[in-house]
């Protein structure tokens, strides 16, 4: 059973490292910085065609209500994204896409595209082993 947990560990660290080349691409651009939850709304809204609101945003992502509020705050002042008023229903609000949300959604799917060619790279890449691991390798060989 360890054998088979072992691809499944090196694909989660190849993941985890791929999230973190990822995250730092973002941080070091220009352009806005979202915290964990901020970039959690943002993608839940752009990747789905279905209208949001707060409480389903809040119900999907398992979080409060005020937690959404101050995320969509932050969205909203970056103008990623837009609260409008439901056509349908006056109390509730839809969050809509931008221009700039649909930019950086696409400048992110850039960069994830990037970070995810590099980890292939180095996955498809010869391991070399450093010469005095090699020379113990012969060593134990030759024994």
């Amino acid at each position: 059973m360890a054998k088979s947990s072992q691809p499944n560990q090196a694909h989660a660290d190849r993941m985890t490292h791929s999230l973190r080349d990822t995250v730092v691409a973002m941080v070091r651009r220009d352009g806005p910085d979202l915290s964990a939850r901020q970039l959690a709304v943002f993608l839940t809204c752009y990747l789905s065609d279905s209208a949001h609101t707060v409480r389903g945003l809040a119900a999907e992502l398992n979080v409060s209500k005020p937690a959404i509020t101050r995320a969509l705050d932050r969205l909203e002042d970056l103008r990623l994204a837009r609260r409008t008023a439901d056509p349908m229903d006056r109390r509730s609000v839809l969050i809509t896409h931008t221009p700039q949300g649909n930019g950086f959604l696409r400048d992110l799917r850039t960069i994830v595209n990037e970070t995810s060619a590099a980890a292939q790279e180095k996955v498809a890449a010869p391991v070399r082993k450093a010469p005095r691991a090699r020379r113990t390798e012969e060593l134990r060989r030759a024994s």
